[in-house]
């Protein structure tokens, strides 16, 4: 074999030996991309999973529970100046032509009604009355609680405010039963310049509604101061009547005014204030509806 054939023949292996070197290559890269898209698949199948994983938590969490409170007992409340018969209004305030409805922003949630009047002698004296009814209805609420709840703090604040009036004398509390779930009377004289009011309050609280009730009376230009006794017997029996017109309003037959068992039982009178009373600003009665009778000028008729 001569030379330049046995260099030709080494030029030719050298080639085909690169030629299968540059076939390995490109079978090495053609490779690649495949096992790439198969990892791409399996990370694909992974975030999938936990994809599908989160959604079944969240579905989980919506699923749970929220918190919940006991819904209110009642909805609504009668019309306050249509809470007493005629024949109570004639009894206690006679001359009373009508009745002055106070404001309100929810009547569903507070109202009051105000009667006054003045039986004028003449010279032989005068003799003044007034009453005042007013509710409030309480909501449940997750954060404040169940509404009847409610109402037992504010009725306990009533009482209490009633006991602590500026300038009473000689104010004595007593359980009234038989109205509503709980009941309190609370009883005193005001000694003003046109003579001596004698108060009675009576504060009744059934299910989640409180009823606040404002009666007062005096002798004036000289004639003689009414019986307590008298003003008492009377504020009891409008209270008593004003409950169960609340439960009336809403269908319940007036079970509560009737004397049915208290759920929730009245506690002494004389018991300090509620340290949990209502904290919205709302549900405070009209000042109307609240007034003391030393707020109230007994020369109105």
């Amino acid at each position: 074999m001569s030379e330049g054939t046995m260099q030709l023949r080494a030029q030719r292996d050298q080639r085909d030996q690169r030629a299968k070197r540059l076939h390995r290559v490109l079978v090495c890269a053609a490779a690649v991309p495949v096992v790439l898209v198969a990892a791409g698949c399996s990370s694909d199948s992974g975030s999938g999973d936990s994809t599908d994983k989160a959604a079944k938590a969240a579905a989980s969490a919506s699923a749970s529970p929220s918190p919940t409170v006991q819904a209110a007992a009642y909805g609504k409340l009668p019309e306050p100046c249509k809470t007493l018969s005629k024949k109570t209004l004639k009894d206690l305030v006679p001359e009373s032509k009508s009745g002055k409805e106070g404001k309100s922003d929810d009547i569903s949630t507070r109202g009051n009604c105000s009667w006054n009047s003045l039986d004028n002698n003449g010279v032989k004296g005068s003799q003044f009355r007034w009453l005042n009814v007013s509710m409030l209805r309480f909501e449940s609420d997750v954060t404040r609680g169940p509404a009847d709840k409610q109402a037992q703090e504010y009725f306990e604040k009533q009482v209490q405010d009633a006991q602590a009036v500026e300038g009473a004398k000689g104010a004595k509390s007593e359980p009234v039963p038989g109205t509503g779930d709980e009941a309190t009377a609370v009883r005193y004289e005001l000694k003003k310049k046109e003579g001596t009011f004698k108060q009675q309050t009576v504060v009744a609280r059934v299910e989640n509604v409180v009823v606040t009730l404002d009666y007062n009376g005096a002798g004036l230009a000289g004639d003689k101061s009414p019986s307590a006794d008298d003003l008492m017997k009377g504020a009891k029996k409008a209270a008593k009547e004003a409950v169960a017109a609340v439960s009336d309003a809403n269908g319940a037959g007036g079970g509560k005014a009737s004397g049915a068992p208290s759920k929730a039982p009245s506690k002494s009178p004389s018991k300090s204030p509620s340290k949990s009373a209502s904290k919205d600003a709302s549900e405070e009665p009209t000042k109307e509806a609240s007034a003391s009778p030393s707020q109230k000028p007994a020369s109105k008729s």
